[in-house]
């Protein structure tokens, strides 16, 4: 495969894959969609190929003349340790074959508990079981690219919301309600600063780290509107419904009891530190880098519930 490739394959069509599909095509590129079904709401001319990631031959072949990969795909959350690296690695392989970029979206996992600001120097000390496979995975590309296996960059967000993000601490169990008149639930204390990252935004930064030299062979935070509370954030929605607010806060002990039924709520006890103290994510090397900001909270709301309306509540 030429190095100078214009193909663009994003594994995984979930919001954050489907996030860069839409930015790469405003900007007229050729877009290949790689998911386990075959099948994704995409455009007709986006090709979208069937295949099993965690089968490093079809991994190997669904990027085949990319120029470009990225890795948006993930397993079912409470099977992240198990199966998570494997798919990783054969996605970083299958980039490698085809002389390809990998662009790499990520959470904040790996940096464990933090007193103050988020930002890209700090140590991986996750304690998780889930950060410090995080940390593990996002070594693993960095070292790939140091030692000259194929350029790698890594974007990563905070907790995200918006078009398509529906299993998010700010996603169906926050909206849906909201637009139903009901009580919304948000997660642990409703009255700390927590960083949301709108996946529009997310999206739009990994298609321009993708198309950045510089950027390669580091981990950048995407643009992230100011941390406010949870509950200011549950009051903006409601204000912009036109309704009083009506908010609730589901605690570690109440996440817990959810989690003897509900395997997602089990694997989401040991991350409710992101809601029990301050989780302020600072994205200042990204927007000093490449000038790209956040989009306003209020007109991303916006745009989220206006996206509810359409797909969810009809």
């Amino acid at each position: 495969m030429s190095k100078n490739s214009t193909l663009h394959v994003v594994f995984g069509s979930g919001p954050l894959g489907l996030s860069v599909v839409d930015e790469l095509l405003q900007q007229g590129a050729e877009v290949r969609v790689v998911n386990r079904s075959g099948k994704a709401e995409v455009p007709d001319q986006v090709e979208v190929v069937q295949a099993d990631i965690y089968d490093r031959a079809q991994a190997i072949r669904a990027c085949n003349a990319a120029g470009y990969v990225y890795q948006c795909a993930q397993p079912p959350y409470h099977q992240w340790v198990e199966k998570f690296p494997s798919l990783q690695q054969n996605i970083l392989e299958g980039s490698a074959a085809a002389g390809a970029r990998l662009i790499i979206g990520e959470n904040l996992y790996m940096y464990g508990e933090v007193d103050g600001p988020i930002h890209e120097n700090l140590p991986y000390a996750a304690t998780t079981r889930k950060g410090q496979l995080r940390a593990r995975m996002a070594q693993a590309a960095l070292d790939a690219h140091q030692k000259g296996i194929l350029p790698v960059v890594i974007g990563r967000a905070s907790d995200f919301f918006g078009p398509r993000v529906l299993a998010s601490t700010l996603g169906e169990r926050v909206f849906v309600p909201a637009l139903r008149g009901k009580t919304t639930s948000f997660v642990g204390n409703l009255d700390l600063p927590h960083s949301y990252t709108y996946i529009k935004d997310f999206g739009k930064a990994l298609v321009r780290l993708a198309q950045e030299d510089r950027a390669y062979g580091q981990a950048w935070h995407v643009p992230t509107a100011p941390a406010v509370t949870q509950r200011e954030l549950g009051e903006m929605i409601f204000e912009i419904l036109g309704q009083p607010p009506n908010i609730s806060g589901m605690g570690r002990f109440m996440m817990a009891i959810g989690g003897l039924l509900i395997p997602e709520a089990r694997e989401s006890v040991e991350m409710m530190y992101e809601f029990e103290k301050p989780f302020v994510v600072d994205c200042s090397k990204y927007t000093n880098a490449f000038g790209q900001t956040a989009t306003p909270l209020q007109e991303a709301l916006t745009a989220t519930i206006d996206w509810y309306r359409q797909h969810v509540l009809q």
